[in-house]
């Protein structure tokens, strides 16, 4: 595919890391950071205009659905991190499944970059 858009949403939500040795052991938030970037060709993508490789708001309004799932939530307490802690790299993961589900035979999921914090950042992708 020889075009990847990407676009960003945010959500605010509490965790803390099970077995971890530090601060992160104990309920803490974040103001996170979600980046997906989707890849298709242009005009493959259904409902892309012309020259389009995937229109950015309908990319943008399926991230904020799925960010709605998290955003003022205790992480811990939702059913896919009950037996996963809700790390930076789990949420990526969690994220770019729902997106596969939410985009199948629309546009290609690249990778889902979750920030935690403006300097730390977790990138899922399929190789």
């Amino acid at each position: 595919m020889p075009y990847e858009i990407s676009t960003e949403v945010a959500f605010s939500a509490a965790h803390f890391i099970a077995g971890y040795q530090g601060d992160c052991s104990k309920m803490h938030g974040h103001n996170w950071k979600v980046r997906a970037a989707v890849k298709a060709l242009p005009q493959q993508g259904k409902g892309a205009p012309a020259g389009l490789t995937y229109d950015f708001r309908k990319l943008k309004a399926v991230m904020e659905d799925i960010v709605r799932a998290l955003d003022h939530s205790i992480l811990n307490d939702l059913p896919y991190f009950k037996q996963k802690n809700p790390t930076a790299e789990a949420i990526a993961e969690w994220f770019y499944g729902e997106m596969v589900k939410r985009l199948a035979g629309e546009a290609q999921v690249g990778k889902v970059e979750v920030w935690e914090s403006p300097q730390n950042c977790a990138t899922y992708f399929k190789e």
